[in-house]
């Protein structure tokens, strides 16, 4: 049985999350999702929607096997329980592949780290960005 672990915030989901999750669950057989407590995202702006909500979102998509939020303290103490086969990296999550493999093998997780594919949606105007999103709500209601 293969493991795969995705991560990320998923705020006001759209299809770029649900490309990530589908081409990750695609890499093993049962995919865990952790979603980013808002305390521990410092990369961007802090979600718009609370920590429960957005996990609870996550769960329901098809490809996901699990969610769970992120550690309050330390990304990896989630990490280490579900202790994945491969763990895949969002086509623009920050997170350089290499630290993120050097941190897992520091605490002794073999775990192969990928990179998904960027979206390309075969229809005009996805917005693929929860920052779009809420930028084009506002400007609609200027």
């Amino acid at each position: 049985m293969t493991d795969v672990l995705a991560q990320g915030t998923f705020d006001l989901l759209h299809p770029g999350h649900l490309h990530y999750l589908q081409e990750a669950a695609g890499r093993g057989d049962r995919l865990h999702v952790i979603v980013a407590r808002g305390e521990n995202v410092t990369h961007k702006q802090p979600p718009i929607l609370p920590d429960r909500q957005r996990r609870e979102m996550v769960a329901a998509l098809e490809p996901v096997d699990a969610a769970h939020l992120g550690h309050p303290d330390d990304i990896f103490v989630p990490v280490e329980r579900i202790d994945p086969d491969v763990l895949v990296l969002g086509y623009d999550q920050h997170h350089d592949r290499k630290d993120i493999a050097d941190a897992l093998a520091e605490r002794e997780i073999d775990c192969t780290v990928r990179r998904a594919s960027a979206y390309e949606p075969d229809y005009e105007g996805a917005v693929l960005s929860t920052g779009r999103i809420v930028e084009r709500i506002l400007a609609r209601h200027e």
